[in-house]
C-alpha cells in the first residue's frame, strides 16, 4: 500500500480555493467570465485528484497535479485573461506555483520512503 502525504489535504485545500475564488475575490470579471469558468473547471480537477490521492496514492496523481500547476501558471497568458482579469490571473499563477510545489513536495516525499524501504 502507497504511503498517504499531508500534501494531499493541502492540495484538496488548494482545489476549493480555486473553485470558490471567482465567488468572493476582486478581479474576476464576474461568475460567467473565462477566468471564473477556468477557476470552476480546474478547481474541480485539483480539488477531485486530491481526493481521489488521498483515497488511494499513486505517484502518477501527483504528476498529474503537477501538469495542472504548471497549466494555472500558464493559462491566463494562453486564455489572454492576464490583461482584462488581473487579480484572476494572480490567482491563477500563485495557485498554480503552490500547486506544482506541493505536487513536487508530495513526490520527493514518495521516493524518499521508496528509497528508506
Amino acid at each position: 500500500m502507497k504511503q498517504r502525504h499531508w500534501q494531499d489535504g493541502l492540495m484538496l485545500a488548494f482545489g476549493i480555493w480555486l473553485f470558490l475564488s471567482p465567488f468572493w475575490m476582486t478581479g474576476y470579471g464576474g461568475f460567467a467570465s473565462l477566468a471564473a469558468w477556468h477557476s470552476y473547471v480546474f478547481g474541480v480537477l485539483v480539488a477531485g485528484f486530491a481526493w481521489s490521492a488521498l483515497a488511494e496514492p499513486r505517484p502518477w496523481k501527483e504528476w498529474v497535479q503537477l501538469a495542472l500547476g504548471i497549466w494555472l501558471v500558464v493559462a491566463p497568458f494562453v486564455l489572454v485573461f492576464y490583461q482584462t482579469e488581473p487579480g484572476a490571473a494572480w490567482n491563477h499563477i500563485i495557485l498554480g506555483l503552490l500547486i506544482g510545489v506541493n505536487a513536487l513536495w508530495a513526490l520527493a516525499a514518495q521516493r524518499a520512503t521508496e528509497l528508506r524501504t
